[in-house]
């Protein structure tokens, strides 16, 4: 790869990185309900997750999502779940009181379950796969070994990735200390719509050339 091409995919990553998605939108709400400790753990959930995806692309994953329609409809159906239960849970969420929050950022006892939860997001979407699939081979040069290239553009995508979703949860944990309590739980009910958003694209999104 030259360095051009690794620039491209620096600044196309950043931008899609930007752009909300399910995990961006736990890393959002986890700031605000356990701070960044709390955030950190989904933060890391996540971004395992992205990399176990591109390490599936890599070793052809994305090749068998593509031509196995059951296969493809069976992740699909549970990403659809997952999301929608996700966003049940969020939206009945109480909003957190400030100095029992702040209390509870020192021991992050749910730290955990956030991972888990982000891991699960991360690993249960098949567009994320597909989408992989499509994007990263795009900067892969053919005419050199694709293992170490395969590594190397997905450390540069999780890397942003996890820059932009500590920004996210910063922001929660500053709307924490700032907001009401009314308004922090409209903005947890927001990310709750978020996910029920995201999981209606993926309920009526189809593979490409389907």
């Amino acid at each position: 790869m030259t360095l051009d091409t690794l620039l491209l995919f620096f600044f196309t990553s950043l931008l899609l990185a930007i752009t909300p998605g399910p995990t961006m939108l736990l890393a959002l709400s986890n700031g605000i309900s356990g701070g960044m400790r709390r955030a950190g753990w989904g933060i890391a959930g996540a971004s395992m997750g992205s990399a176990t995806v591109i390490t599936a692309v890599a070793l052809g994953l994305g090749s068998l999502m593509a031509a196995s329609e059951l296969l493809f409809n069976a992740l699909r159906v549970a990403g659809v779940i997952y999301l929608v239960w996700l966003g049940v849970k969020l939206w009945r969420t109480p909003p957190p009181d400030v100095h029992a929050a702040l209390a509870e950022q020192g021991q992050s006892p749910q730290g955990g379950r956030a991972l888990l939860r982000s891991l699960a997001v991360a690993l249960s979407n098949p567009k994320s796969v597909l989408f992989f699939a499509a994007f990263l081979p795009q900067f892969i040069d053919t005419a050199q070994p694709q293992v170490h290239q395969y590594m190397v553009l997905g450390a540069i995508f999780v890397s942003l990735d996890t820059c932009v979703m500590l920004a996210y949860a910063g922001a929660g944990t500053q709307a924490m200390r700032w907001l009401s309590r009314r308004s922090l739980q409209r903005l947890n009910r927001g990310c709750a719509a978020g996910m029920w958003a995201l999981a209606a694209m993926l309920a009526f999104w189809r593979r490409p050339g389907v």
